[in-house]
């Protein structure tokens, strides 16, 4: 039955013709191609409602996936104009490499499930909305603009003051270093509490509409987080910019929580959460978690809330220890107090344990290894079976949290890596793994 009790015909739901036209991906009925041109305007959310409306989701194309080689294009154009600029590089290895394997692991379990944020978003939109927005109205278009940039806000906000889900966040504030590639360290977790704040709009505005501005305000945020873009002169009032998310990802005590705007800064400037950016900023987080292991990076809050949990008399002080700021202790406001912020002297050094430059290198290649065979699983995951799915998985796994050990120079690594590296001739000789080029497989052996 549909709104209102009314009877409509038997069929697939909204989330079942979803998935069914993720499947048939550009066969007649799948997500649509972008020319070039249209995927580098998606990333600055510069496509208009002519070039991005659609009736239905299936037809939605993956921007997200498809603006990949814009990303490393744009990662090379950072470190040449930082060159040029600095005379020295916008990151480091460890904490590059760092970054992607968080990304690639944020990724993995989109591999085994569909996008909560879809599809608990068609479900409400199929059994309970009370208004039909036209999906082809540029009206619907900026509304939905405005709607899922405010839903953005909103979580990110809370996700700063709710010590359980920054547990998740702070993941993406954990790197030292301010470059396009901290745009791409992400949580595992984060997208299993966010997708609830846009359920609202899925009770007029139609599923099409909201998953092209879902993956536009994504895109949005990639080149907002660099170095060497400086002011933007009067946008600077209106959208999120370099210089208002580097105040953002600042522990300089005036940088603490402010500026969670995604695509817009106006709701900052709304509801006081502004700051510009004055004194130079230094990144990361207030009490760094000193590690390149994704698997530590994405466990180790929630490790410590466990134990302030248990540590904490009271049974309203354990639920405060989950729900209020992550600041807050007994006696304190909720959000803690500003004073117990560490004081920024400007003479921080960032982690970076020394390591000789070949295990750098070494990581930097069979780092190089995993990415082809992780965008090699995305393109034939529809042809393997579950068991090969999971083994790759595991594998991607393993391998990113060994060359995390490595680069901090832990003592077990070679062991562990010398374990890895069996394990992939093991697999790969029995046909488990597979690269996207045919040439590489003696080199890969060797």
């Amino acid at each position: 039955r549909g709104r209102a009790g009314r009877a409509v015909p038997a069929g697939p739901s909204g989330a079942e013709r979803w998935r069914r036209g993720q499947a048939m991906g550009a066969e007649a009925g799948g997500p649509r191609d972008t020319a070039p041109g249209q995927q580098l305007r998606a990333l600055f959310y510069a496509l208009p409602p002519g070039e991005s409306s659609f009736r239905t989701v299936e037809e939605v194309p993956d921007y997200v996936d498809k603006s990949i080689p814009f990303f490393i294009t744009f990662i090379g154009l950072e470190f040449a104009v930082s060159w040029f600029q600095k005379r020295k590089l916008p990151g480091r290895i460890n904490d590059g490499i760092s970054s992607l394997s968080l990304g690639i692991l944020s990724r993995l379990p989109d591999v085994l499930f569909r996008s909560i944020e879809l599809i608990s978003y068609i479900y409400v939109w199929d059994n309970y909305r009370l208004l039909e927005l036209p999906w082809d109205s540029p009206w619907t278009w900026y509304l939905t603009l405005l709607g899922v940039d405010f839903a953005y806000y909103c979580f990110h906000r809370i996700s700063h003051e709710v010590n359980i889900l920054w547990a998740a966040h702070q993941v993406h504030h954990s790197s030292e270093d301010y470059n396009l590639f901290t745009a791409l360290r992400q949580s595992v977790l984060q997208k299993y509490t966010s997708w609830m704040f846009n359920l609202p709009m899925a009770l007029f505005i139609p599923p099409s509409v909201f998953a092209v501005h879902l993956q536009f305000n994504l895109l949005y945020q990639f080149w907002i987080h660099t170095e060497v873009i400086t002011k933007l002169g009067p946008l600077e009032w209106i959208l999120n910019t370099p210089s208002h998310h580097r105040v953002h990802h600042g522990r300089n005590p005036y940088c603490i929580d402010k500026n969670y705007g995604g695509t817009l800064i106006i709701w900052d400037r709304i509801f006081g959460t502004f700051e510009a950016e004055d004194a130079k900023v230094v990144y990361g987080l207030t009490h760094p978690v000193n590690s390149f292991d994704p698997i530590m990076l994405q466990l180790r809050p929630l490790a410590h809330i466990w134990n302030t949990f248990w540590a904490t008399p009271g049974f309203c002080n354990k639920l405060s220890v989950i729900f209020k700021g992550p600041g807050w202790g007994p006696g304190k406001p909720r959000l803690g107090l500003p004073e117990e912020i560490p004081v920024i002297t400007g003479k921080e050094v960032p982690f970076n344990p020394p390591v000789p430059a070949y295990i750098n290198c070494y990581a930097l290649v069979h780092f190089a290894v995993i990415v082809d065979l992780y965008t090699e699983l995305l393109a034939s995951i529809s042809m393997l079976s579950q068991g090969t799915v999971l083994l790759r998985i595991g594998f991607i796994i393993l391998s990113l949290a060994s060359f995390g050990l490595l680069m901090e120079n832990k003592s077990k690594a070679g062991i562990l890596e010398i374990i890895r590296c069996l394990v992939f001739i093991g697999v790969y000789k029995l046909g488990y793994f597979r690269s996207q080029f045919s040439f590489l497989g003696y080199a890969y052996e060797v």
